[in-house]
């Protein structure tokens, strides 16, 4: 896992939010603090926020936490870390260092794709008329551009920012919903319990987009996967090559 839940939850909220709403000046605050959040209650962090302690609760709720407890735990465990790409003292270096690894990284989606996957999953978007793609921080982007070139081929998807929408849309989507999940790390149903879609008889068809060859939940019905680091440098760049091509094969099925 990359990123760990508290920067997904909160990253997503901020951005979801309309600026100056009492979550996102919550999320803020916090993030801005983290050096003085593991000794602060719930009363204290209201006064700084100029908030009713009531407002804390329901933000935890709110962002897909069970409560001030669990909100607690993630600021005790926190795990920030940023991959240098290049240790070379030279500027020039360092862009070649990094353009390589980028084009690695495209390479070795380009020779480890399943190319009768994605033509299947191309056929599923046609076929269903309700599809939602998702993803998380930098794969939430990636399924952002894909709605947009959909859009482009005449098809109208759906995708939110905010991780909590995108959570209530999958648990409340049926048999007739096509839900695509773009993760990197195959990681993207570890942090919620999702019991209640598991134990779902009309579920939605579910297909993962992942640079992980594991074992995924029950529900998770088709996976397109490709070989990768599993580094922050190819995060972005091979879902986004996958996502483009997504895009082009869906171009030539619809001109079929």
């Amino acid at each position: 896992m990359i990123y760990g839940k508290l920067p997904v939850v909160f990253l997503s909220t901020i951005a979801s939010e309309k600026n100056g709403s009492t979550n996102c000046v919550i999320a803020t605050y916090i993030l801005e603090h983290l050096d003085e959040m593991q000794d602060i209650g719930i009363k204290e962090i209201a006064k700084k926020c100029n908030v009713a302690v009531s407002s804390i609760s329901r933000f935890c709720k709110e962002i897909g936490l069970r409560d001030f407890v669990e909100l607690k735990e993630l600021l005790s465990s926190i795990d920030f870390y940023f991959e240098e790409q290049s240790h070379s003292q030279s500027f020039n270096q360092r862009i070649e260092d990094y353009s390589y690894k980028i084009h690695e990284s495209i390479q070795m989606v380009k020779n480890t794709i399943d190319g009768h996957q994605l033509i299947k999953l191309c056929d599923d978007i046609k076929k269903y008329q309700r599809v939602g793609i998702f993803g998380l921080l930098k794969a939430g982007s990636v399924a952002i551009n894909l709605q947009g070139d959909l859009l482009m081929l005449g098809k109208q998807v759906y995708t939110h920012i905010s991780y909590t929408q995108q959570m209530q849309y999958i648990i409340t989507a049926d048999e007739n919903d096509l839900i695509i999940i773009f993760s990197y790390t195959g990681s993207y149903f570890d942090y919620q319990n999702l019991r209640a879609l598991k134990k779902k008889l009309n579920a939605p068809k579910i297909w993962m987009i992942s640079g992980d060859k594991k074992n995924y939940p029950s529900f998770v019905d088709e996976v397109i996967s490709f070989e990768s680091l599993q580094d922050q440098a190819g995060h972005p760049y091979q879902l986004q090559f996958v996502a483009s091509l997504i895009a082009q094969e869906y171009s030539k099925i619809c001109k079929l």
